[in-house]
Formats: C-alpha cells, sequence, structure tokens
C-alpha cells in the first residue's frame, strides 16, 4: 500500500467513527430531548440511587423509592440531573447525604420520562 493509499484508508476510517459517533450521540438526545430536559420530569419505576456525581463511582446520596417522580434540571450524557426536594429524606433510604445537597444525578436507564399532561 503506498502512502497516498494508505492516508486516503485513514481519513475514510476516520470519517466513518466520527458519523457513527454523531449517529450514537444524536440517538441518545432524542430518548429524552435533550434542549427541553430542564422542563421535564422523570418517575422511577423501581427505586433507583441518585449519586453525587454523574458516575457510579461517585457516593450514592439517595436510593429513591419506586414511583417518585423528580425534576430534571440538566444532563451529562446518559446521566441526568435532578432536583432533590427535603421529601425525599422521609420517602427515600438516606445514604449519604451531608450536606443538604439539592441537586443530585441519576442514569437515565432507570428513570421513565412523564408526559406532559398540557
Amino acid at each position: 500500500m503506498t502512502r497516498t493509499q494508505s492516508c486516503d484508508w485513514f481519513g475514510r476510517v476516520a470519517s466513518c467513527v466520527l458519523l457513527l459517533t454523531l449517529a450514537l450521540f444524536s440517538h441518545s438526545a432524542v430518548a429524552f430531548g435533550q434542549e427541553e430536559d430542564a422542563e421535564r420530569h422523570v418517575r422511577v419505576p423501581k427505586s433507583a440511587n441518585v449519586h453525587l456525581g454523574p458516575m457510579t463511582a461517585r457516593p450514592v446520596l439517595v436510593l429513591v423509592a419506586k414511583d417518585t417522580v423528580l425534576p430534571v434540571v440538566g444532563r451529562q450524557g446518559e446521566w441526568l440531573e435532578v432536583e432533590l426536594s427535603p421529601e425525599l429524606r422521609e420517602t427515600g433510604m438516606v445514604v449519604r447525604w451531608y450536606n443538604d445537597e439539592k441537586r443530585g444525578w441519576i442514569h437515565e436507564s432507570t428513570v421513565e420520562l412523564v408526559e406532559d399532561e398540557r
């Protein structure tokens, strides 16, 4: 393979990788409507952990009870930033809620989108 053919092949592979990456990100954005996340609510169909940060390695703040509805205030990849109400201290199982955090992170696979009833 000549140097020109090698560069051409590398360029095609890089283009394919870029297109696949963009397709994957756009698919996850469509699932929740990333632009509208700040106005959405999610329901926890089974109990689920809310973490201090957007990864499972971050400490768990609270185990949210089944059927709890949480307002979404942000997003990072597959993680949703949710608002934590003071009532969660009573309805959820507090794990590590030291600093009275107002927000936490929950993975999108553990929630369902609540349909807007307008």
